[in-house]
């Protein structure tokens, strides 16, 4: 076979469920047909595409493998038509073990498997808890006359040399099928480690990127291709599913893009409220749930979170609820009713005096003698969490709870109140992101956005003081350090481990510093029974982040 001058490689950023085998497949099928109409020679799909990824312990079982490698066999044999050919992840159980791998298909056949050979075990990832390490690195596939590797994700990032040994065994260019979450500034992340590895072998790489939410873990799409020449070769959108074709032409010894789409990335303002408002939708839609439902109290936090649903979900499918008490402001009201009006979507109010009262009536005898204080602010908050959880038992409603990483990170959030709920869009944000998230959003509607244009979160809310308005006056900062600094240290503490020392180094006043250590430390049994939320950062509460609950370390320097 002559050698082609021109390959046309179509890069199908799409957004698959976990355990969805038969779907999955047909949005395979559906990418190659419109891949086939766009001319193309090849589709590259990514990382597990037929499982979803990451199926976790999905793989145990034996009939979800089974499902998975007969999907792949029948996709195989769609490519006796001529169309193009495929290169699609799912997970495979040989003598060896069962692999994360690839199976490339043309011809009606499958002319070649692949097999991950980095598993990587750290943050957000533990592929060796159920897949084993490919036996060997197998060399390159010659696809029409061009030879082809195909190393999967984590075997670009490590330091296994698998780039450079394709190199040596002739291969032309490389693809890689990845499953790699978003956090803040991952696509630099990305784009110089496949710079890094193209210095090395001196070869062209495709890295295409699954898109979609997944629990906690957000993909966000934004595949790409870095040239021999270490430059960008085509850039894919973020949070958007695409199935684009980049035409490759060999030029002398190497090959070099000549066309593919050149996307603009958001900025991270952008970025982090589309990687919100993606996770919800898909965790919500994914899951089955027809609406949702929220405490809408007039505070940033659950403003935020109403014009993130509405945005993800569209007005119809949210219901605000503000629960007034004693203590509740007529600010509050004003503003809840405000912004519930400029998202357009259901407002109801449900006071929740008499609940509380109840319940203060029936503990009369057993706190006899004691003074009021944090439990009975808390029954507030629990009479609150007990409403919601009645309406989303009544209709069906998943439950949006609203806090957010500063508060969890110190405790400030109750149990069985404020925490109750099914996913938290903001779990992963620290109080003056959400801020900043608020003023974006108040002057942008991010593309793929189902809400208004305009001030959907009153200036009111972002400028007034934040309180929980439990007891007459409150404000956060009654008992916390301003947010600034509060973030400051907490992100100190949990993004990058810092010790004491040199967290008062930064002008921080040490009994400030140790004092928010301790209350890391002592609400993490909360977190534990906190409903999962979007990762945004290198390191988020859950997967990322796993520190006993009993622990009596403390950083005295």
């Amino acid at each position: 076979m002559t050698a082609p001058d021109i390959l046309r490689i179509a890069v199908a950023q799409l957004n698959p469920t976990v355990g969805d085998v038969a779907g999955n497949l047909a949005k395979a099928r559906e990418a190659r047909a419109d891949a086939a109409r766009q001319g193309a020679d090849l589709v590259l799909y990514t990382e597990l595409f037929l499982a979803g990824y990451p199926p976790e312990d999905l793989v145990l079982k034996p009939a979800f493998l089974r499902a998975c490698e007969k999907a792949a066999e029948d996709f195989a044999g769609d490519t006796a038509d001529g169309g193009p050919g495929v290169i699609i992840g799912t997970p495979l159980k040989r003598k060896s073990g069962t692999h994360n791998s690839i199976v490339f298909a043309d011809g009606g056949k499958i002319i070649a498997e692949r097999y991950k050979l980095d598993l990587p075990n750290y943050g957000e990832f533990d592929e060796k808890r159920v897949f084993q390490a490919g036996p060997e690195l197998q060399g390159p596939i010659n696809f029409r006359g061009v030879r082809l590797g195909i190393p999967i994700c984590e075997d670009i990032w490590g330091d296994v040399a698998v780039c450079e040994t394709l190199a040596e065994s002739g291969a032309e260019i490389l693809l890689v099928p990845n499953g790699s979450p978003y956090y803040r500034a991952k696509i630099e992340v990305r784009h110089q480690i496949v710079i890094r590895q193209v210095i090395e072998c001196g070869l062209p790489m495709i890295y295409a990127n699954q898109l979609g939410g997944q629990d906690e873990l957000i993909f966000d799409g934004a595949s790409f291709a870095i040239g021999s020449d270490k430059t960008l070769a085509f850039q894919m959108s973020q949070f958007e599913e695409a199935v684009d074709v980049t035409t490759w032409k060999r030029k002398g010894e190497t090959w070099v893009c000549s066309e593919g789409p050149m996307s603009k990335i958001p900025e991270k303002e952008e970025a982090d409220y589309r990687a919100c408002m993606l996770g919800l939708r898909d965790y919500v839609n994914k899951n089955g749930f027809k609406n949702v439902v929220l405490g809408l109290s007039g505070g940033i936090d659950s403003a935020i979170c109403a014009a993130l649903a509405v945005d993800a979900l569209g007005e119809e499918r949210l219901r605000a609820v503000m629960m007034p008490y004693r203590y509740t402001s007529k600010d509050s009201l004003k503003d809840a009713e405000d912004c519930a009006r400029a998202l357009g979507c259901r407002y109801d109010i449900v006071p929740i005096h008499e609940p509380v009262e109840g319940f203060m009536h029936a503990l009369t005898q057993l706190f006899e003698g004691t003074k009021e204080g944090i439990t009975e602010e808390n029954l507030q908050s629990r009479a609150r969490g007990t409403i919601l959880m009645a309406i989303s038992n009544k209709f069906g409603s998943m439950v949006v709870t609203t806090g957010n990483k500063s508060e969890m990170s110190v405790g400030y959030a109750t149990l069985y109140g404020d925490m109750n709920g099914g996913f938290n869009p903001i779990k992963d944000l620290y109080k003056m992101q959400v801020y900043a998230l608020s003023r974006w959003r108040n002057s942008y509607v991010p593309p793929g956005a189902l809400g208004p244009s305009g001030e959907v979160i009153p200036k009111n809310i972002i400028d007034k003081a934040p309180s929980a308005e439990l007891r007459e006056n409150q404000t956060d900062q009654d008992s916390l350090p301003p947010y600034p600094v509060l973030d400051d240290i907490l992100e100190c503490l949990v993004e990058n481990e810092m010790g004491v020392d040199d967290i008062v180094a930064r002008g921080h006043d040490r009994a400030t510093v140790t004092r928010i250590e301790h209350l890391l430390y002592i609400a993490e049994y909360k977190r534990r029974q906190a409903a999962p939320g979007v990762k945004i950062t290198r390191k988020n509460f859950g997967r990322d982040r796993r520190y006993p609950i009993t622990n009596r370390f403390r950083d005295r320097g």
